[in-house]
């Protein structure tokens, strides 16, 4: 990923229509609504666009089996699922990480007990999206299985998308999403299964093998957002910085690390600001454990204590089921009241019920923040302070934390496109530009080449600088004049088809001797 890469904040609201085909693809989307209400800035990244739809489907790829049936992930143990995000897979909130390129990948790791190995993976799966598309978007994909992590395991399994029998990821032009889930069928022998490499951690990652519309260099200008699908991050937060890979094309020095990173060695400039949004499914091969409920915020599945702890989730208990009250949260938690600024201890229901907005489980009002302020640092570079994060979001701006103050935080330089005599530009900040030789273009800007034509448009030069040698001079000066009344190539400086007195004009205005 560059340092110009783009994120794009969006929303998606309950599961949609699901179809499990084998080796091929069906979803519908419907009743989309769309509201361009919400600027954010996180870690130098430009998030543009708040967005909401109701229907976000599923494309299910079942792969293998003698008759092609989805026949259900089977098996004498029960299945368990995994994630670090506390995203909704049916719908929600979730940030597109739309500097994604060709090539790259997006992975986590999953730390289970020894005693959860061997096991077989079920499914994997991820959400990709769009946001304003102005075109369908084609993206070729892969999905891969490690024993161990990324950087230092095996890789076992590798399925790329042909169209054929795994399908490409395609959605329509607007704001879309999908559910990428990849599964071989249970009624075929050859499964995925996995081993403890010593580490007790197997990954599933996604990589784009081709985006549908890169168009350029990723390094020096993000693939559009406009035409692209991208993996997405939750927006509550990382939770789990080390277990987040992320295996980056090459950019240099001025880009960010190449090859398989977590969250945690990256940069803050680079690093994204929430959990992937993937999520897997595995058996164990022994089932001695006892299970019960596991609760990832309201969302709930059947697992060991040991399973569900490292998923960061609250074990209900042994023997305990999946209901639909079982992971709301249990007694009195803290209850803010927008109208009056306050607190009440209240039950879940009972908080709803007083028009308050429940504090997660295990919160107090002793300790709970409801409302909190804190710095706020901008685009350009300036702080504001004792602002809450959703105002600090509407200005484009990075939250710094509950309770710090500008004085206290040091917030980054203003980045904008930076042009070389050669024509070459990067995003970087002025005093960068200036070290490096370049003209920095200002706050804000971009390496944008709207024309194609190989060159950044604040970097085409100076049209007047006839010859291309960097200044406007007597030698551009006999070059209009040279070719006075015809129509003089480079010398028609306004491409009127005629050089004369405005392009005479032109080069008085812009000398530079």
């Amino acid at each position: 990923m560059s340092a110009q890469q783009t994120n794009i904040r969006i929303a998606l609201a309950s599961l949609g229509c699901a179809f499990a085909l084998s080796g091929s693809v069906a979803y519908a989307i419907t009743d989309r609504a769309t509201m361009l209400d919400e600027m954010a800035i996180s870690a130098g990244r430009q998030f543009p666009i708040w967005s909401a739809y109701r229907d976000l489907p599923v494309m299910r790829v079942v792969v293998g089996g003698a008759n092609g049936s989805d026949g259900g992930i089977a098996g004498s143990c029960p299945t368990s699922v995994i994630a670090h995000t506390d995203a909704n897979f049916g719908g929600g909130s979730f940030i597109v990480q739309a500097g994604f390129a060709e090539m790259e990948s997006a992975a986590c790791s999953y730390l289970l007990p020894a005693a959860a190995f061997p096991l077989r993976l079920d499914m994997t799966e991820m959400i990709f999206a769009t946001s304003a598309a102005t075109v369908q978007t084609t993206t070729k994909w892969s999905v891969m299985v490690w024993e161990g992590t990324p950087a230092t395991g095996t890789l076992k399994y590798t399925f790329s998308s042909d169209a054929k029998i795994i399908p490409h990821i395609v959605l329509p032009p607007g704001t879309s999403g999908v559910n990428v889930q990849f599964l071989i069928d249970p009624n075929d022998p050859d499964q995925m299964y996995l081993n403890d490499n010593g580490s007790h951690t197997f990954s599933i990652g996604y990589r784009i093998d081709d985006h549908n519309n890169q168009t350029q260099n990723p390094c020096f200008v993000a693939p559009p957002s406009a035409s692209n699908a991208f993996p997405t991050t939750d927006t509550s937060g990382l939770a789990q910085p080390s277990q987040n890979w992320i295996n980056a094309v090459n950019c240099g020095t001025l880009g960010c690390p190449p090859g398989w990173k977590t969250f945690a060695q990256w940069p803050t400039a680079c690093r994204p600001t929430g959990d992937w949004v993937m999520r897997a499914t595995y058996t164990p091969i022994n089932c001695a454990a006892l299970q019960g409920a596991c609760c990832i915020g309201t969302g709930c599945a059947i697992s060991t204590m040991a399973n569900c702890a490292a998923a960061g989730g609250l074990y209900r208990g042994d023997g305990s089921v999946c209901s639909a009250s079982i992971c709301l949260p249990q007694g009195n938690n803290a209850c803010c009241f927008a109208a009056t600024g306050g607190c009440v201890n209240l039950s879940y229901q009972s908080c709803l019920g007083a028009g308050g907005t429940p504090g997660p489980e295990g919160s107090l009002c002793a300790s709970y923040v409801c409302f909190p302020t804190g710095a706020c640092c901008l685009s350009n570079g300036t702080c504001a302070g004792g602002v809450s994060p959703s105002a600090c979001a509407s200005q484009g701006g990075n939250y710094q934390g509950n309770g710090t103050t500008c004085a206290g935080v040091n917030c980054p330089a203003p980045v904008g496109a930076s042009c070389f005599p050669s024509g070459f530009c990067l995003i970087l900040t002025q005093a960068e530009a200036i070290n490096a030789g370049a003209s920095w273009a200002g706050a804000g800007t971009l390496c944008t080449d709207a024309n194609g034509n190989g060159t950044a448009d604040l970097c085409e030069g100076n049209p007047a600088d006839v010859n291309n040698d960097g200044f406007v001079n007597g030698i551009d000066l006999a070059s209009v004049l040279s070719a006075w009344g015809t129509s003089g190539g480079a010398a028609d400086i306004n491409n009127d088809g005629i050089v004369n007195g405005v392009d005479l004009a032109s080069i008085l205005s812009n000398w530079t001797g």
